[in-house]
């Protein structure tokens, strides 16, 4: 959630947090960058706020934080039922330039039972928002493995137009995500603490040409990660490896409704683009079968 100078994947953060925004590969690195991070938080959402809904397999089982457990990747726990989402993310400043803040959106969709089948999500990310424009796809499936442990697999930035991005391509991921059983948080059946271990291309790998030409490398690792932990109820710290660099973020869920805010600080070393930056994101999921029942 595609530009090549990103910043380590912001987006991942609207579809399993409550879902993000995201920018494209498009104009300049910095929608570039944005787009990696928005994406991913975009495309994972859905699952994140539906832990009241999740049928309990087992009195003792723990699920997710109900607080956003990533940022700038996306993780292995998807949607559960049948919800829309939508997102808004942003980073400052761009990488190698100056420019302002820029902002990306998302909008999508989730169905499916994923303990006795998949739950499908598609997402439509339009990367310039101020003109209504630059559009491209999500698409996720996720299935529970079993107690505490979700894997799902998708593409991402998926139809980007090449007039506005420099992306090689489509970016395709699987990530394993595991709430930890032992470490019971605050909030009734969740877990504190979670982490997410990730496979991708694209965005997880290829490094921008600014990169390249400032002596980077061309690769970056292809595995991502994360690490969560509860601090206090509804509150998330987050350490993330985008597959490009190092962020940290903070997860927040402040209301009794399921809206969500992320924000962190990306590309905290020296292994891709020219300085660290800041993004953020605002995501809200709403169940369709609530909506419909009620």
């Amino acid at each position: 959630m595609i530009c090549k100078s990103r910043l380590p994947f912001l987006y991942c953060a609207v579809i399993a947090l409550c879902l993000l925004a995201q920018s494209a590969f498009s104009q300049n690195s910095f929608e570039k960058e944005l787009k990696q991070q928005i994406d991913s938080f975009l495309a994972v959402k859905p699952n994140v706020v539906v832990t009241e809904e999740v049928p309990q397999v087992g009195q003792r089982e723990l699920y997710p934080s109900d607080a956003p457990s990533a940022l700038l990747t996306p993780t292995g726990f998807g949607g559960y039922g049948m919800y829309i989402f939508g997102g808004l993310g942003g980073a400052y400043p761009e990488v190698y330039r100056n420019n302002k803040a820029d902002l990306i959106a998302s909008l999508g969709a989730c169905v499916g039972d994923p303990v006795e089948a998949v739950n499908f999500a598609a997402s439509l990310n339009m990367t310039d928002v101020h003109r209504l424009q630059n559009f491209s796809a999500n698409f996720i499936l996720s299935r529970k493995l079993f107690t505490g442990t979700s894997i799902a697999a998708g593409a991402l930035q998926v139809f980007a137009a090449d007039k506005y991005s420099d992306s090689p391509g489509a970016t395709f991921f699987m990530a394993i995500s595991h709430a930890v059983q032992t470490v019971p948080s605050l909030t009734p059946g969740s877990s504190r603490l979670s982490y997410t271990i990730g496979l991708g291309s694209g965005r997880f790998y290829e490094k921008s040409p600014k990169d390249i030409a400032a002596g980077k490398g061309k690769h970056g690792t292809a595995v991502f990660g994360s690490v969560s932990f509860e601090v206090v109820r509804h509150l998330t710290f987050n350490a993330e490896w985008t597959g490009m660099n190092l962020g940290l973020s903070a997860g927040i869920r402040p209301f009794k409704t399921p809206i969500s805010l992320g924000i962190g600080v990306a590309n905290l070393t020296k292994y891709s683009s020219d300085r660290a930056n800041m993004v953020f994101s605002i995501g809200l999921p709403l169940s369709l079968t609530r909506l419909m029942t009620k």
